[in-house]
């Protein structure tokens, strides 16, 4: 591996022309990728408002159920699919901004623009780390209790 020098001090990293066209090709797949989640978050905002209603007059029409538990169940829905679209939004975000970041950078040759477009890849890949360490706790936990059930349900 060659390190290049200029005035007994390291140049430090360079981006070959195969690592920019990786680059170039993963910035266009990010990119792609990150519209079409911006489209299914609409989707789901769309959802979201349109399931309350929808459950709304479902749960009115069955067994003439009450308009409190009807908007309950509707709002429960409704809160679910926000808050899984606002969850969604950020990683989408960040890889939108690190996809747009990467074809500036590339294109002007730009070391400030490459640096932006790392810490947004940077700021996803912790968000789906953190993010996946809440999911493994939660599946853990999960076990614990049915576990916890079964030895409770299986000594009465």
């Amino acid at each position: 591996m060659d390190t290049f020098y200029e005035n007994n001090m390291p140049l430090g990293l360079r981006i070959t022309p195969p690592s920019a066209e990786f680059l170039r090709t993963a910035a266009r797949w990010g990119k792609f990728l990150a519209i079409i989640g911006f489209v299914m978050i609409g989707f789901m905002v769309l959802m979201a408002l349109g399931i309350g209603a929808f459950m709304s007059g479902m749960m009115q029409g069955m067994n003439n159920t009450t308009g409190v538990m009807s908007a309950l169940g509707s709002s429960f829905f409704s809160i679910f699919y926000l808050l899984f679209a606002l969850l969604y939004f950020f990683p989408v975000l960040y890889l939108y901004r690190f996809s747009s970041k990467v074809q500036r950078a590339l294109d002007l040759q730009s070391e400030t623009e490459i640096d932006e477009a790392f810490k947004n890849l940077k700021s996803l890949l912790k968000f789906m780390g953190v993010l996946t360490i809440i999911v493994l706790a939660f599946y853990v936990l999960s076990i614990l209790v049915v576990f916890l059930g079964i030895g409770i349900g299986s000594m009465m």
